[in-house]
């Protein structure tokens, strides 16, 4: 099986610190035993907010080009709007939830989305305390 990895992080300071980024390279590292079944790896700073994401793009463009699976450390990192992930017509493999299936993987959307839409909300609120 081939793999096209993707990496985000949320604010130019985690992708400086590549702390993150980290992480998810060693979670996807410890899910694929065999490195050459990485074909290619795409990673950008952004906000799950921002469906219109570049480098998800050009991932999901190659996964398509060789018919590789799109591999992410995390659900949460491809995306949380439950609907694009929904309508992603590539397979995927989250590494923290490999066991996905059709039924799962709108459930675990939709739980996405909805932390997305609680952290835009307490940001707000705090925004609005200072």
């Amino acid at each position: 099986m081939l793999y096209v990895a993707y990496y985000r992080v949320s604010t130019p300071k985690q992708g400086e610190s590549g702390l993150s980024l980290a992480a998810q390279q060693a979670a996807v590292r410890s899910y694929v035993p065999d490195p050459a079944a990485i074909v290619a790896t795409f990673q950008e700073v952004e906000s799950s907010k921002n469906n219109g994401r570049p480098e998800l793009a050009k991932a999901v463009v190659e996964c398509r080009r060789l018919g590789a699976t799109l591999l992410v450390a995390k659900l949460d990192r491809m995306s949380r709007d439950a609907a694009y992930i929904l309508r992603l017509d590539v397979p995927f493999v989250a590494v923290d939830m490999p066991e996905l299936n059709t039924l799962t993987k709108g459930i675990f959307a939709s739980l996405a989305q909805q932390e997305r839409e609680l952290i835009s909300k307490r940001t707000q609120e705090a925004l609005v305390a200072k």
